[in-house]
């Protein structure tokens, strides 16, 4: 059977790498094995969710090359969470509860004090008929809680390998609250239910929850996903990603100028027993998941490290790639440009920088004027090609006796206004003499 995987944020911030971590083990996944990939809002929460971030979220995953089989929306989909709740009230899994959050932090306080676990002691379950009317005629009204099994809840984790969750250490979790909307868990479970989700790879953080999601797919008829759950992208100082400061987020990396394929390998290939490396496409990233050589510790992203990566793909990019972005930019002089600049560029975006030295204006620095005034005279007849470079200096040190850094660093200041920069043997030409003369003559051109 084909597998169906999702990736389920919730629209209340930008998504950042670490988010981009988990939507690409699953859309890969799904690639690779010719499966289904579903993404999920789940956006229950009216208050935070935004229509924009949301639409943001498709326009990343677009842009790292996702595109989903199918996108849902939880906030339509209330009916389906209704009547699951419905079902567990009447199984006697779901129970109301009346306690203000004052009144179980005190709870909480007094168990710890006497040394015991701090989870819901159930109390709620011996409220009477009457004690329901007397404390809702007080203007309490109920949440709900679901009520677990005390027992182990175990599964075959596509990560971590045997997993468990003892569902006896855990406080029965609270599914709807006071004023009838959900929390996660349930339509969490609901959704996965209805759109037949085979696996779900999510961030290891939601390891307890699995516990619980294991018993309320039982309670409600079904069989549970497999599930995986891996390791979580920090800062390099080990601090945890958020979408709330917007640090990392996809669309800054890509206002940035950093290339998709480059985010997408390190997003999935670090903390991996792959090597973080360049990729041609997602179809060969797909093919580099092994969700079981995934490690177990965290894996810390190092923005130096992408910067690395990004000017691989950057060098490694052929001229048939890079044209369109080319003209795109107005950059001209064809593939002996590109050849000529792309091994010194970090980002594409760098291509403007040296198609400016190119076509100028450039201010000329003369360091050597005798050097300069006698390469300006025996500058070589057009037409300019790729040894154009090598006759002239060749010409110029027998003349002048210079050589190496000494000759080749005063005719990169004076043709580029720079210290470094493309083979100058490649650039040259593109100059061209016209250029090439009036900024040995130390005019800006």
């Amino acid at each position: 059977m084909a597998p169906v995987l999702r990736f389920a944020p919730s629209p209340t911030g930008l998504i950042h790498i670490g988010n981009a971590r988990t939507a690409l083990l699953n859309a890969l996944v799904a690639r690779r094995e010719g499966g289904i990939f579903v993404l999920r809002f789940d956006d229950t929460d009216a208050e935070r969710s935004r229509t924009e971030y949301a639409e943001q979220t498709e326009a990343d995953l677009a842009w790292l090359g996702i595109r989903p089989n199918l996108v849902v929306r939880q906030s339509e989909r209330m009916e389906l969470y209704a009547e699951a709740s419905e079902r567990l009230k009447a199984a006697g899994r779901l129970y109301s509860c009346y306690e203000t959050a004052e009144e179980l932090d005190r709870r909480r306080r007094i168990q710890l004090a006497r040394g015991q676990p701090p989870i819901y002691d159930r109390a709620a379950l011996s409220l009477t008929d009457e004690d329901r009317r007397a404390l809702e005629e007080q203007g309490r009204r109920p949440h709900w809680r679901f009520r677990l099994e005390p027992r182990v809840a175990g599964w075959e984790d596509r990560v971590r390998g045997p997993s468990h969750v003892d569902c006896a250490s855990l406080s029965d979790p609270v599914l709807v609250r006071e004023d009838g909307t959900y929390l996660y868990t349930l339509p969490s479970v609901v959704d996965d239910i209805a759109l037949g989700i085979t696996d779900v790879v999510r961030g290891e953080d939601h390891v307890t929850n699995t516990g619980v999601q294991i018993q309320l797919f039982e309670a409600l008829g079904a069989r549970p996903p497999a599930f995986g759950h891996h390791n979580l992208l920090t800062t390099m100082s080990g601090e945890g990603l958020s979408k709330r400061s917007g640090a990392l987020s996809l669309r800054q990396l890509a206002e940035d100028g950093y290339e998709p394929l480059a985010v997408a390998a390190l997003a999935v290939l670090v903390g991996s027993s792959e090597a973080v490396r360049p990729v041609a496409d997602l179809d060969e990233l797909a093919s580099l998941v092994d969700l079981a050589h995934i490690s177990r510790g965290p894996a810390k992203f190092d923005e130096s490290e992408l910067d690395a990566l990004n000017a691989r793909f950057v060098h490694a990019m052929p001229y048939e790639t890079a044209r369109p972005r080319l003209e795109d930019l107005h950059i001209g002089g064809g593939e002996e440009f590109w050849n000529a600049v792309r091994a010194n560029l970090s980002r594409f975006g760098d291509a403007l920088r040296w198609w400016g030295i190119v076509e100028g204006p450039v201010s000329p620095q003369i360091e050597d004027p005798a050097l300069i005034a006698a390469a300006l005279r025996l500058l070589p007849p057009e037409p300019w090609d790729a040894t154009t470079w090598k006759s002239w200096t060749d010409a110029v040190r027998a003349e002048t006796g210079l050589k190496g850094r000494a000759l080749f660093l005063p005719l990169r200041l004076a043709l580029t206004g720079l210290d470094h920069g493309p083979e100058l043997a490649a650039l040259l030409p593109l100059i061209g003499p016209e250029r090439a003369k009036a900024r040995l003559a130390g005019e800006v051109a």
